[in-house]
């Protein structure tokens, strides 16, 4: 399993420099991300998916828990604050753990292990999920939001990876699915017929692909760019179809 992605949020610069620095000398976390308010966090997170958050309590503008109540369940949380009264409200939101500051390392990395077990528990289930797979099939399974769902290969629109997480566009839903995989790992399992690498980042259908714009395709607004390392082979491919 690859390092556990991981932000910190809290409005005291001191508390937020010392999660800082527990992240940094902790190994299987990586810090992604630093923050003094929730608001610059989810913003953040919009295009930076991570897996796990230290996160404060009592901050202006958005609360630690107000911001936990709107986040997408792929994320866990280990609340940091000075204040024992929001635990219970803590673990309502399936919080990984409370910790009470003032934190020492000893007990930032007793709470550290307990995320790394759960995403283990996580990486193992869905590594179990992609051996039962079919690759010849017209779907595959993907776990996302504590669920495991059903994807039709001609639901998919495009496919974007970002670090260890991948979101599949679909033409039938306007949010797309966010889970936790690499793109060499999906792209090992999609016909090589109908889905074709671009880009570091991006994967098309061929089959939905209806305008090509100089070296992107449009699916709708949005624009795929078309990498030069891949720009020959995709050539070819529209060539082959081209009156």
């Amino acid at each position: 399993m690859k390092k556990i992605t991981c932000i910190a949020v809290d409005d005291e610069p001191l508390a937020l420099g010392l999660i800082v620095g527990y992240i940094n000398k902790t190994p299987f976390l990586e810090l992604c991300g630093q923050f003094d308010n929730p608001i610059d966090a989810m913003e953040f997170m919009e295009d930076h998916p991570v897996q796990l958050l230290f996160l404060d309590i009592q901050m202006p503008d958005l609360t630690g828990v107000e911001f936990a109540r709107i986040l997408e369940k792929n994320s866990k949380i280990i609340f940091t604050t000075a204040f024992d009264k929001y635990a219970v409200e803590g673990f309502k939101l399936e919080a990984l753990d409370y910790l009470l500051k003032p934190i020492s390392y000893e007990v930032f990395l007793n709470s550290a292990k307990r995320a790394k077990k759960h995403f283990q528990s996580i990486f193992s289930a869905n590594l179990d999920i992609e051996k039962d797979i079919d690759v010849n099939s017209d779907y595959l399974f993907v776990r996302a939001d504590y669920q495991v769902k059903r994807v039709n290969f001609n639901e998919i629109l495009y496919i974007e990876g970002l670090k260890d997480y991948v979101k599949l566009y679909l033409d039938t839903s306007a949010k797309p699915i966010v889970f936790h995989s690499t793109m060499k790992s999906v792209e090992t399992k999609l016909p090589k017929d109908h889905f074709m690498r671009i880009h570091r980042s991006y994967i098309v259908n061929l089959e939905k692909i209806k305008t090509i714009e100089r070296n992107r395709i449009l699916f709708g607004s949005e624009r795929i760019p078309i990498s030069k390392q891949y720009k020959e082979v995709f050539d070819e491919f529209v060539k082959k179809k081209f009156l």
